[in-house]
């Protein structure tokens, strides 16, 4: 990087202090010839690009500079999908619209993107279910993909703990992983716990109505803690483990869930008994087919 004494090795001027930039660039910006030494990049939060060139059409672009260094651009023309956000601070933080859109990749796929999000206590059969899911899905040509509550704190979440705030955090950040997926087409099937009701309900708002289909795993505790796959109930009650979902953390049962799985008496049906009904009521909202 070239030292702030050499700038004026690099710029030239003719008893001008201000250079003019090509006007089929992007952004440039007239910096004067002289520069103090130590330069405080802190004014130059107020630059922001002012043309934005889309194919060969020069578009202009209104800048608006808040009091807290927040740039705000406002396009006149709206057809090129040109969407600002202001949650960054200063940072441009724009959305570029793509041609290819969702319904494009629903019709080469033959299937529409949702989530499938299944919820309950542990060792109430999420995973067993979303596995038995996702294989007979993919047996019928339909991609889908798994979001297991532990894997994803393997890589993704391996930063949070089980703290109310941080789980909280863990189940928004699986809900933009899958929104994602189904935007770009996937049936996504999610199995987590995620014992917070208000933290669903935000999941389930950021996909269009009926794209978020909730699954219940209408399991008793009694049951779910007999089969103990973990050991992490026994841990629980010996207190050796704090804040565990269903000893002594609530889990908030859904109220209006698209699906409840529950045993029969005393017999639970096999998993994949459990997947076709899922699978039952894709096809009756058309998810199975462009």
């Amino acid at each position: 990087m070239t030292s702030a004494g050499n700038f004026s090795s690099i710029f030239t001027s003719s008893g001008s202090d201000f250079i003019n930039p090509s006007p089929t660039k992007l952004g440039f910006l007239n910096f004067p010839l002289t520069f103090p030494q130590r330069i405080n990049t802190e004014p130059l939060r107020i630059f922001a690009p002012i043309k934005a060139i889309e194919g060969s059409r020069m578009q202009s672009v209104d800048v608006e500079v808040k009091s807290n260094g927040c740039v705000v651009m406002n396009d006149s023309d709206e057809s090129n999908g040109l969407i600002v956000s202001e949650s960054f601070g200063s940072m441009n933080v724009v959305w570029h619209k793509c041609s290819v859109e969702k319904s494009d990749r629903q019709e080469m796929l033959q299937q529409k993107g949702c989530v499938i999000w299944i919820t309950g206590l542990s060792g109430s059969g999420k995973s067993t279910v979303a596995c038995a899911l996702t294989r007979v899905l993919h047996a019928r040509g339909k991609l889908t993909y798994v979001l297991d509550g532990d894997n994803v704190r393997h890589g993704l979440n391996a930063d949070l703990t089980f703290k109310p705030e941080d789980r909280a955090e863990n189940i928004r950040r699986i809900g933009e992983v899958a929104k994602l997926f189904a935007d770009a087409g996937v049936i996504c099937i999610v199995s987590a716990i995620s014992p917070y009701r208000k933290d669903r309900d935000s999941c389930r708002s950021m996909l269009p109505d009926g794209d978020f289909i909730e699954v219940f795993m209408d399991i008793p505790l009694c049951v779910c803690e007999a089969r103990d796959p973990k050991g992490l109930y026994k841990l629980a009650r010996a207190g050796k483990i704090k804040g565990f979902t269903g000893i002594d953390d609530p889990y908030e049962a859904p109220l209006n869930s698209e699906l409840v799985l529950h045993q029969d008496g005393e017999v639970c049906p096999p998993p994949e008994a459990m997947a076709e009904k899922v699978i039952s009521y894709l096809e009756s909202k058309g998810y199975l087919q462009a």
